[in-house]
């Protein structure tokens, strides 16, 4: 029990800090700040950090896609996903007492098709690279996992995100956005389900081609 606490402890700080960088870097509009950057080096170390206690998912979207492909047991799919949605709600509250309210704007909306092709695909990617550099069998033991995983939400927050959607490519990450008001809440339900869906397809692309679940 109390090295489930510990997983689920490091899945909150993961998260929070995760969340926290997301909303400061797209709220602040800091100088000479570029959020992608941020973004993906705070999932790096945060990866590094927690991966050897929990596997340093930090997202509902991996969970699942760990769960489906047989990396951890079915039963630790709902507390993680606990941990990190509280992760990102802590974080979003903490926001709230630094902004000032001129920082809340109207919602930014996408067009449907393009945030569900946007979130969908780079959802897939950092699944399929976690389940390949941290859970695979062949790349047991590595020292290259965490860069991987930040460099792939990197290129998607450069590639897709504030173009055709959030970049969230994480439903905690989604929520933090809708609390924040950045997302109105049938884009963040949208942004959600496509996250979802692509840690489910990445998880079966990875059954397929790589068998050693």
């Amino acid at each position: 029990m109390k090295e489930n606490l510990k997983k689920y402890l490091v899945e909150f700080i993961g998260t929070f800090f995760l969340v926290f960088t997301v909303g400061t870097t797209t709220l602040f509009n800091m100088p000479n700040v570029i959020p992608a950057i941020a973004i993906g080096c705070v999932l790096m170390v945060m990866v590094y950090a927690g991966g050897a206690v929990s596997g340093g998912h930090y997202n509902p979207a991996v969970t699942l896609a760990a769960v489906l492909r047989g990396a951890m047991p079915t039963k630790e799919l709902l507390p993680y996903w606990i941990s990190q949605i509280l992760g990102g709600i802590g974080a979003v509250f903490l926001l709230m007492q630094m902004i000032i309210p001129p920082a809340f704007s109207d919602a930014i909306t996408f067009e449907s098709t393009g945030l569900i092709i946007g979130e969908f695909l780079f959802t897939f990617a950092l699944c399929y690279v976690v389940l390949f550099t941290a859970t695979s069998k062949k790349t047991e033991g590595n020292s290259y996992y965490g860069l991987a995983i930040g460099a792939t939400v990197t290129v998607g927050a450069f590639a897709v995100g504030g173009a055709i959607c959030y970049g969230a490519f994480n439903p905690a990450v989604a929520i933090g956005l809708g609390m924040l008001n950045i997302s109105d809440c049938a884009m963040m339900l949208l942004t959600i389900v496509s996250n979802l869906l692509g840690g489910f397809v990445a998880a079966f692309a990875y059954r397929y081609i790589n068998n050693d679940y």
